[in-house]
């Protein structure tokens, strides 16, 4: 079954419009979440809103939202005088142009969504807009509204639907130039560049999102399973950090031979099972003179 629509309205494209729904394209209903909870009663903690001077906990009635207009100077904005500028939803995606695909900055993309036609009345337009953009190789640009705020949404094909990518406005972006200008141009010699070519070419691979594995949730729900089931949770002993420094060129040598990366595995992991026997032997220590001195 299909999770509930988060938004359903028209999509038109001039006099053709159809019926559909927006589904979010991702979750995070899968991920490990912690609650804060009262280390002595075990029970879970809530928030409450406190005076930032006074320290006084300020009631639901007393709550009210400002804008900061300088430091600890902020004017009141009233409810009705938000909802007074709040765009009111006409529950209509109006295709306004299309544009290539590879003309859109991939810094703008912001919420994929899924758009499935609503009802069965709706699928022969839903497809005709689908191929004819199939055909032309672009993607829409259209206005949504959702949370009661305007959105540029970019929509193009995908499957048997159509995928729609909220996008964000151009003041949500910050300029690279602020992190890049002071970014130096060391004079690099081609060796090192053909070098670093190679090791790309011998890494050349497709796109593959099935291949992606989250290690560290991995190890959470390990963990929490480990711990639930009232065993034991070994500490890590650190790693050590080899301290010689390699030339670049020698790095990239190194790299394309293959041994480097091997080798600091191999060491890493000669590292790790040296520090584990090392703490099982400290405990075993420790347990023995426990033992003699009851």
């Amino acid at each position: 079954m299909a999770p509930r629509a988060y938004w359903k309205g028209t999509l038109k494209l001039s006099l053709v419009s159809c019926p559909v729904a927006l589904y979010p394209a991702t979750t995070a209903a899968e991920k490990t979440r912690f609650h804060m909870i009262n280390r002595e009663t075990g029970n879970r903690l809530k928030q409450q809103m406190v005076d930032a001077k006074t320290g006084e906990i300020v009631e639901s009635d007393q709550k009210g939202r400002g804008y900061e207009l300088r430091r600890g100077k902020y004017v009141e904005i009233e409810p009705e005088e938000l909802e007074a500028v709040q765009i009111e939803s006409n529950h209509t995606i109006d295709i306004e142009s299309f544009v290539p695909s590879e003309e859109i900055d991939q810094r703008y993309l912001n919420h994929p969504y899924y758009i499935a036609p609503e009802g069965k009345a709706a699928v022969d337009a839903f497809a005709v807009i689908r191929d004819a953009m199939k055909d032309q190789d672009r993607v829409a640009l259209a206005k949504i509204v959702l949370t009661n705020r305007e959105h540029i949404i970019a929509i193009e094909p995908l499957g048997k639907g159509l995928l729609g990518t909220t996008l964000r406005f151009p003041y949500e972006l910050r300029d690279e130039d602020q992190f890049f200008d002071e970014i130096k141009s060391p004079k690099i010699t081609r060796d090192m560049v053909e070098l670093a070519g190679h090791i790309l070419h011998t890494k050349a691979a497709h796109f593959d999102p099935s291949k992606f594995k989250d290690e560290y949730e991995t190890a959470l729900k390990a963990l929490v399973k480990r711990k639930a089931s009232g065993k034991r949770i070994e500490l890590p002993v650190p790693e050590e950090r080899p301290s010689n420094v390699v030339s670049l060129m020698d790095a990239l040598k190194q790299s394309l031979k293959g041994r480097g990366g091997k080798k600091t595995a191999a060491k890493s992991h000669a590292r790790r099972a040296s520090g584990r026997q090392r703490a099982a032997k400290k405990a075993h220590r420790s347990t023995a003179r426990q033992r003699k001195a009851g």
